[in-house]
Parts: C-alpha cells; sequence; structure tokens
C-alpha cells in the first residue's frame, strides 16, 4: 500500500469519527459528488497540516 493510500484510508477514519458516522458513508458521498479523487489527491498538502484543515476542506467540498 503506497504512503498516499494509508493516509487516504486513514484521513477517511477520522473524518468519518468526526462526523459520527462510517468511513464507507463517507466514500459513497464522496463517489457520488465525484470528490474521490480529489481528495486523494491532496495528500501532500493534507498530510502536513492539522487535520481539522483537511475536514474544513471536505466539508466544503461536500457542501460545493
Amino acid at each position: 500500500m503506497t504512503k498516499e493510500m494509508e493516509f487516504f484510508s486513514f484521513l477517511m477514519e477520522q473524518y468519518a469519527a468526526y462526523k459520527q458516522t462510517t468511513a464507507n458513508k463517507i466514500l459513497t458521498i464522496l463517489e457520488e459528488k465525484k470528490l474521490t479523487n480529489r481528495v486523494f489527491g491532496m495528500y501532500e498538502r493534507y498530510h502536513v497540516e492539522a487535520l481539522q484543515n483537511a475536514f474544513d476542506d471536505i466539508d466544503s467540498m461536500i457542501a460545493g
């Protein structure tokens, strides 16, 4: 597993906990909105920032 995939999995689990749901439900939302690749591609930014910044960004994209 690549470091990007490991982090993406971690991010999805943490974001799901933050939203009090499951990672599968979050992934379904991202897939429906065609955001999965965009979030995955943000590895360089998200892995060096506070997770809350990533959460806020994902919230914004979903609301988009």
